[in-house]
């Protein structure tokens, strides 16, 4: 049944996400152009809630959870597990007040309307993972703009999307580099479960009436811990979050 009426909400689903991604795109330009980066980050909050409504075109059920109460006016690095690209939009919307800036691939910035906008002027690191120089470079610059702004990071460690649910092992590197030079940002795990099923037939069609959490988990503080026991503690606790 998954299946089947995934054959006839797919399209409503993708035509409604399309159209909010065109619709957004001149909104993000002419945002960033008359109100600077405040208006433009306003312009994109708006755009990833509407983008989460058409979840609901596919019968899917979503609970985002945050029951830990994140400091405001610090710099926190949350790090996540990655089941498909329907994990960005919530964690946009919910975590709005901490402006996350994702850790993305460079190819992202180029043809997706609103997508590529966003990646190339909100403050995200585009990296070009066959140029590591780049990579940490991109980086390095987040991590200055966390710095100056009391911005967040927002960072998928496995590095690519898992298509079953079973989490990769960790990349450390992006990690170490954003732990090192914003040495006081706090660490939060967040826990994603269920977003795979939505594509698990594919990119069409996709699956109808899937069940999807977000769990925001206990802050790690990386004071007196090197950063590979922070990433490790992460690890750990997404995976017992997912597993349950």
């Amino acid at each position: 049944m998954n299946k089947l009426f995934g054959y006839i909400f797919s399209p409503l689903h993708y035509l409604a996400f399309g159209l909010f991604l065109v619709i957004f795109h001149p909104i993000q330009w002419l945002s960033l152009k008359l109100g600077g980066y405040s208006a433009h980050k306003r312009s994109v909050d708006i755009l990833n809630f509407f983008l989460v409504t058409t979840y609901y075109l596919m019968g899917s059920r979503m609970r985002f959870s945050n029951k830990v109460g994140l400091p405001a006016g610090r710099s926190i690095i949350f790090i996540a597990n990655h089941q498909s690209m329907y994990d960005i939009s919530p964690m946009i919307w919910h975590l709005r007040a901490h402006h996350p800036k994702f850790i993305s691939k460079i190819e992202l910035t180029r043809g997706i309307p609103s997508v590529s906008f966003n990646l190339k002027h909100g403050g995200a690191a585009n990296i070009d993972r066959s140029d590591p120089k780049q990579s940490i470079a991109e980086i390095l610059k987040l991590a200055k703009r966390m710095r100056e702004n009391n911005w967040s990071a927002a960072i998928f460690p496995e590095g690519t999307r898992s298509k079953d649910g079973k989490m990769k092992p960790f990349a450390a590197g992006g990690v170490i580099t954003l732990l090192k030079k914003v040495p006081d940002a706090l660490v939060v795990p967040v826990a994603i479960k269920g977003s795979w099923k939505l594509t698990r037939f594919g990119v069409f069609p996709l699956s109808f009436g899937e069940k999807m959490s977000w769990t925001v988990l206990q802050p790690i503080e990386p004071a007196g811990k090197t950063p590979e026991d922070v990433i490790n503690e992460a690890e750990r606790a997404i995976k017992e979050a997912i597993a349950d």
